[in-house]
């Protein structure tokens, strides 16, 4: 095992072992895992004798809980004139890292055991196979921090059943193993005491006997398991039908009145979490999934890029980092503080790229 202290690397037979070790941070990422994670991803992608890689959190809490936010409001701190430099960098790193994880050659099993969001859904929803466990929890809260759903949520909101996506990416609602399973952002379940046997059953493997994918595939389904149901009355499944109904309309007043209408317990807890969120974040979020619906990989996490970029200009971010992770109030002051005060044109501002900050690639990916 190669030691590095925030993330570990393993090369176990055939697989490339990825184990984030931070666990008292909910194996957040900094800047210095995700470029080490992005050099052995490249290493791994051109080493025929890794056939797979396994991605996993050290812990029994968390997967990866997120990107390691806080030096982003650390440095508007020391300066808030600053150019935001360390925020850029790390979003195109990150960026640059999801798609990594796209378009990589080889199966990619992310083991998400334990809490999921942000960032640690940038290094698993992407990848080819998706093995929750009963302590999964798995969410896009970015908008109650004043930011969007990033790490290419643009891309794969969408493309959940129906407006699983858009109500997903506006509330932040959580999830549990069997709500991951129902929306497609899980592949399999597994009790998380069957992990280091899963791992071992795919090192024991028989790698010249199919395609990786099929092997892979053929292990998995041998330890995949029915996960325990969700809460009563929250779970998507149940909820859904109306949930579809209220997202699938013209606007977020539209939505907000038809969660008025509803009255159940799930959608007055959707319609307080929209409430207490980003006016700004909701309205830049409901317009970042409808184009990212048509929009190729590569053309979503340009989009996000810009996208990060003009949100570090604007305030709520670092207020809702404030409320958040250093005062821990929960009382953000958001500016504009209404829906009606965020205009249409402001919102299309957010789309335009700047000069100097475009994020490409050399190759594409659908």
């Amino acid at each position: 095992m190669a030691i590095d202290g925030e993330i570990l690397f393993e090369h176990r037979g055939p697989l490339g072992l990825i184990t984030l070790n931070r666990p008292k941070a909910l194996n957040a990422l900094t800047m210095r895992m995700i470029r080490k994670m992005s050099a052995r991803l490249t290493n791994w992608a051109q080493d025929a004798s890794v056939k797979a890689v396994v991605v996993q959190g050290e812990g029994d809490r968390a997967y990866c809980a997120g990107g390691d936010i806080m030096h982003i409001y650390e440095e508007r701190s020391l300066d808030p004139d600053a150019p935001h430099q360390f925020g850029h960098s790390f979003f195109e790193a990150e960026y640059r890292l999801n798609r990594q994880v796209k378009v990589f050659p080889k199966p990619y099993i992310a083991l998400i055991d334990g809490i999921t969001m942000g960032g640690g859904v940038g290094i698993s929803v992407h990848g080819s196979h998706r093995v929750a466990s009963e302590r999964t929890l798995f969410a896009m809260p970015e908008t109650g921090i004043g930011f969007f759903p990033d790490v290419g949520g643009s891309y794969f909101l969408p493309r959940l059943p129906g407006k699983l996506g858009l109500f997903l990416g506006l509330t932040g609602w959580r999830l549990g193993p069997a709500d991951c399973l129902f929306a497609e952002i899980a592949t399999h379940y597994a009790p998380s005491f069957l992990n280091e046997g899963l791992i071992e059953a795919l090192r024991g493997a028989d790698w010249f006997s199919d395609p990786a994918p099929q092997v892979v595939d053929g292990v998995l389904q041998s330890f995949n398991q029915n996960p325990p149901p969700g809460d009563e009355g929250t779970g998507l499944a149940e909820i859904y039908p109306k949930l579809e109904r209220c997202f699938a309309v013209a606007d977020l007043d539209a939505t907000m009145a038809c969660l008025a209408a509803v009255g159940t317990p799930w959608a007055e807890k959707a319609l307080g979490v929209l409430g207490k969120a980003s006016p700004t974040s909701l309205k830049v979020t409901w317009e970042q999934l409808k184009r990212g619906a048509d929009l190729s990989f590569d053309d979503c996490m340009t989009m996000e890029y810009t996208l990060s970029h003009a949100m570090l200009m604007r305030p709520d971010i670092y207020e809702g980092i404030r409320a958040a992770l250093v005062d821990k109030d929960r009382q953000p002051t958001w500016r504009p503080a209404s829906l009606d005060q965020v205009a249409d044109d402001e919102v299309a501002a957010f789309f335009v790229e700047k000069p100097g900050y475009k994020l490409s690639f050399a190759n594409g990916a659908s």
